[in-house]
């Protein structure tokens, strides 16, 4: 017993002198308590208790995360790393999340939903573990974070599922929930089903990492060495199921399968929550790790290089064709952010080692696109009760406002000027270009005509949106509207965001110093 006492002693060190490294994490763990007990207690008497508390957590998390801003330093063994890229990418994470709380609290209140409470400590533990991946190099802990993220997504896109309240279709005709309710079951079941496979293969792909390395630091040199020793045809098979989690997270081809279902069944807020912030998590880690894999000039950094090139131009591809195809809204943004994730994963192939304006400016710029769009897509719906393009017939000369802020964010997705998505799209092509000088990579050429050649293809299915409501004539009386709405909003304020960032780029490239 004595010999291991002085380990204990180390071990209690250790992890003493790393409680700054997770104070942020420790905040949301508070918050996340304390929502649940508001969630119990308090939301009987004031019904915004634990939606309060939510914000405040987010709000508090942010200042711990900014406190850690020009601090490099590392915690529990190493385990954790804060950095550059992890404070920023946390705190874009948790600003975004802010909207997105408002546009699940609209959501509920829409529905006549009383116990929405849990639904914010449900976030919170999904927000833990989208830190967590923004700050792990320890396979063990980004396993782990990954599961968090994931269990609290299916939860998320069940949750509203026991709502029996009837709404109006876009035709007028009563339709009861329980047509909605089926599918957003079938949307959950495929989601935790298909997670569950990848997970699983993800963590066949560590332990035989772990095998050849004995290290699961994928950042560590031993670990690197480990990969370089092993037989080439079994860490290529590792490296390949590792990536498999990954791409879950990303929804990049051929792991996307469960993307255009999800969306278009769980609740339009929800949808939002998927398409944005936890793939700005797995695209950070997934820049630490091309990082750590492509500094060597053995064959792995190669195929890493090849399999994140092949996969962006497939992704690219695929997600902008089959968009073309799409008559449902929420679908078409599905499949509109699957080809953005292959322009996410070139921003990745972009960015040069430790400069990661480039990557942290396009992210942050697609989530505020993406969030405006699904917000005008949720006011659309409680209005008229359809995510169907051919119900916005017409409503353009009723919501001008709307739908040419609409139209803006589509520009932006494209990526014309004078927009932010235009200024995005330009640091990408531009970064990746100099690459291509640098390394005469004809796969990079290839990503580079491919990214220019899909969004010209993009043009065709966003401008459906402008067409519908503004050249085609509506097939019923318009539904009475009210702009004193938290989703109008938004959408207004992204949509003003979008333009102001495209015409000035450097107040939000100024921040990422």
């Amino acid at each position: 017993m004595e010999e291991f006492t002085p380990q204990i002693s180390s071990l209690l060190d250790q992890i003493i002198r790393s409680i700054p490294v997770f104070k942020p994490e420790l905040v949301l763990i508070i918050a996340f308590l304390c929502c649940i007990f508001s969630s119990l207690f308090l939301d009987r008497y004031w019904r915004n208790s634990t939606f309060s508390i939510a914000c405040l957590g987010i709000v508090g998390t942010a200042y711990a995360v900014y406190s850690q801003l020009g601090q490099p330093q590392s915690g529990f063994f190493g385990m954790l790393q804060v950095d550059t890229l992890a404070v920023y990418g946390r705190l874009i994470m948790l600003v975004l999340l802010l909207p997105i709380l408002v546009l699940i609290r609209e959501y509920a209140n829409d529905k006549g939903l009383k116990n929405e409470g849990d639904i914010y400590s449900i976030l919170l533990a999904a927000t833990l573990g989208m830190n967590l991946l923004t700050l792990s190099t320890n396979w063990l802990m980004v396993f782990i974070a990954i599961e968090t993220v994931s269990i609290s997504s299916y939860v998320l896109v069940g949750y509203f599922t026991n709502e029996n309240k009837p709404v109006l279709s876009g035709k007028d005709e009563l339709q009861t929930t329980a047509s909605i309710n089926k599918k957003q079951s079938e949307a959950t079941m495929k989601y935790v089903l298909f997670g569950s496979v990848c997970a699983a293969v993800m963590l066949y792909g560590l332990s035989l990492i772990y095998g050849f390395t004995g290290n699961l630091d994928f950042s560590s040199s031993s670990h690197i060495q480990g990969l370089i020793s092993a037989p080439k045809i079994m860490s290529s098979v590792a490296i390949l199921f590792v990536f498999v989690g990954i791409g879950f997270k990303l929804g990049f081809v051929p792991f996307h399968l469960w993307t255009p279902d999800v969306y278009e069944g769980a609740p339009t807020p929800i949808t939002t929550f998927l398409a944005t912030v936890p793939k700005i998590a797995a695209l950070i880690l997934f820049q630490r790790l091309f990082e750590s894999w492509t500094s060597t000039l053995f064959y792995f950094s190669e195929l890493t290089l090849l399999f994140i090139t092949v996969v962006a131009i497939v992704t690219m591809l695929m997600g902008n064709l089959i968009a073309l195809r799409q008559s449902d809204a929420k679908r078409l943004m599905a499949y509109s952010s699957i080809g953005h994730t292959g322009f996410l994963l070139m921003a990745i192939i972009s960015s040069p080692s430790s400069d990661y304006k480039t990557l942290l400016f396009y992210i942050t710029v697609y989530a505020i696109m993406t969030i405006g769009a699904f917000a005008i897509i949720q006011f659309l719906e409680k209005y008229i009760g359809s995510t169907a393009l051919v119900d916005y017939s017409g409503l353009g000369k009723h919501k001008p406002l709307l739908f040419t802020t609409f139209t803006l964010l589509g520009i932006s997705l494209i990526g014309l000027p004078p927009t932010a998505g235009f200024i995005g799209k330009l640091l990408v092509f531009t970064s990746t270009f100099d690459r291509y000088q640098n390394t005469q990579d004809v796969a990079l050429l290839l990503l580079l005509i491919t990214g220019a050649l899909t969004s010209v293809i993009s043009l065709f299915y966003y401008f459906k949106i402008p067409l519908y409501a503004f050249l085609r004539k509506e097939e019923s009386l318009p539904p009475t509207y009210t702009t004193r709405s938290w989703p109008y909003l938004i959408a207004i304020v992204c949509g003003i965001t979008i333009l102001l960032f495209g015409l000035f780029p450097h107040l939000l490239s100024g921040l990422f110093q």
